[in-house]
């Protein structure tokens, strides 16, 4: 992401829309003002709710008060896989009590990533992740929530991890980009794939291979932001009135109507999430 590049025109409004995966904080949100300008934007083109995800401590504490704040954002509470090695007893209790808020959604973002470790300072190596990823489930099923996935150059890991404990009723795979393969694994699994700026790559092949094959109810659509900003914004802020452009290109993918796909994803994020219908 570059501070040179403006950020995006807001684009034409599509209705309705969740973005599944959203990180209001790093947008720049700091108090219930900032956080209701942001939702603001979003509404204006559709995206009625967010869900707002945390990758540390500090983040997950931002996260339940923004949903407490907004009754349109949600949040998601975890400690991402390459800050795994802080999870003491202290951070898993503060994590447990923020994750039973009502208005926490899932826990997430959690799983493992193998292409940070010796590359990043101070990153979780892998047993690490996998000691904070079993935790992680463990703690979504006691609590009855999704459990939100992180997985970066880790498929079959995921995949084993998860079969080895059971996974909880519900598993969002966020930001999905993976190949065709790993996507027919992870429908039928029963998995839930969320789908970001990435299918609009051009580069991103093996991605755009693999959205088509992804069932409606097994499909939601996220922004990632403030990363992964669609094209023709690559580089650009991103922010959660971005997405119609992602659901536009994502719809281009699968050979479907943008309203249609829009109307499903959040019928999707609706059932994923435990919201409240709104949709038509």
């Amino acid at each position: 992401m570059s501070k040179d590049r403006p950020a995006p025109e807001a684009p034409q409004p599509l209705f309705p829309l969740v973005d599944a995966h959203t990180h209001l904080d790093a947008c720049g949100a700091s108090d219930a003002a900032s956080v209701r300008k942001i939702v603001d934007r979003a509404a204006a083109v559709g995206v009625e709710r967010v869900v707002t995800v945390a990758d540390d401590l500090d983040a997950a504490r931002f996260a339940v008060d923004a949903a407490n704040w907004d009754a349109r954002v949600y949040a998601a509470v975890a400690i991402h896989p390459t800050r795994a090695n802080v999870l003491d007893d202290g951070t898993k209790a503060e994590i447990e009590r923020l994750a039973g808020d009502p208005r926490v959604v899932a826990v997430g973002e959690t799983g493992f990533d193998f292409y940070w470790p010796g590359k990043l300072d101070g990153c979780a190596t892998v047993p690490e992740q996998e000691e904070g990823f079993r935790w992680h489930i463990d703690l979504a099923k006691r609590l009855g929530k999704t459990l939100m996935i992180h997985n970066r150059d880790a498929d079959q890991a995921l995949l084993d991890v998860l079969r080895e404990e059971g996974a909880p009723d519900t598993v969002v795979f966020h930001c999905f980009s993976s190949d065709a393969a790993m996507a027919r694994k992870c429908i039928d699994a029963g998995y839930v794939l969320s789908f970001s700026g990435t299918v609009s790559f051009k580069n991103a092949k093996a991605l755009r291979e693999a959205a088509p094959l992804v069932p409606a109810d097994q499909l939601i659509v996220e922004t990632d932001a403030p990363f992964l900003t669609p094209h023709p914004f690559r580089g650009a802020p991103n922010e959660p009135y971005c997405l119609p452009y992602t659901v536009r290109a994502l719809a281009e993918v699968r050979g479907e109507e943008p309203e249609a796909l829009a109307r499903a994803s959040t019928v999707t994020a609706e059932r994923v999430y435990g919201l409240r219908p709104v949709s038509g």
